[in-house]
């Protein structure tokens, strides 16, 4: 797929025309990970945002105690590394490939430029970091205030939102991350993860495949923790 017609899939160039998008794959390159390769470090200096062709990527920071924390797991045509470019401040958290991943790089100068040029873009970024914000601020608050199941379900909800796929009513996780990282998202333990999603299945909240899990209803599952 060219970059042209992939970056309609992104958010904040979804509204551009075909001139618009052919420019930006002419500034952008194209980068590939191997599965664990780190993309950038937190506290790196802030000079290019990424946008996601395929594969998976984890962001996390490391707590005091040297845990690692994971924020969010990104799929294709998401995107990261805009904080940076736009306050000119450094990494705010380390990106890791978690599969086998094919990057999209524009350099901070051509996309600093690219707003200007194109207002649109302004407000579609806005509109997504506004999403962000939402989510993070949903997260915060369950994971502060929630049981363990109450956890475990809102890091299964985020990564539904994030990477799941709708599937003859389902909202399918293609591949769930391991019990580790879904610990280190909900801030328990690996043990519960496991305990916590065998009670989801057996309840017939989901179903297990393999590394897949399936939201049976997504909305009853949404409305059971929320």
């Amino acid at each position: 797929m060219a970059a042209s017609e992939f970056l309609t899939f992104v958010p904040i160039f979804s509204e551009l025309g075909n001139d618009a998008l052919e420019k930006i794959e002419k500034i952008g390159s194209r980068k590939g990970y191997a599965k664990n390769d780190v993309v950038l470090m937190e506290e790196d200096a802030g000079t290019a945002l990424f946008v996601i062709v395929k594969g998976k990527v984890k962001v996390s920071r490391n707590s005091g105690d040297g845990r690692e924390v994971i924020l969010t797991i990104l799929g294709e045509s998401d995107f990261f590394g805009e904080m940076a470019i736009l306050d000119g401040l450094t990494r705010s958290a380390t990106v890791t490939a978690v599969d086998e991943s094919e990057l999209f790089i524009i350099q901070r100068n051509d996309f600093l430029n690219l707003l200007y040029e194109h207002p649109e873009v302004s407000v579609a970024l806005l509109q997504e970091l506004t999403r962000r914000l939402r989510n993070a601020d949903m997260k915060i608050k369950a994971l502060s205030l929630k049981d363990a199941e109450g956890k475990v379900a809102t890091v299964i909800l985020q990564l539904a939102d994030d990477i799941g796929k709708i599937k003859q009513g389902k909202v399918e996780i293609e591949k769930l991350p391991l019990q580790q990282d879904l610990a280190n998202m909900a801030g328990t333990s690996r043990e519960t993860i496991s305990r916590t999603l065998h009670s989801f299945a057996k309840k017939g909240l989901v179903e297990m495949e393999g590394s897949k899990l399936r939201i049976l209803d997504y909305e009853k599952f949404k409305e059971k923790f929320f």
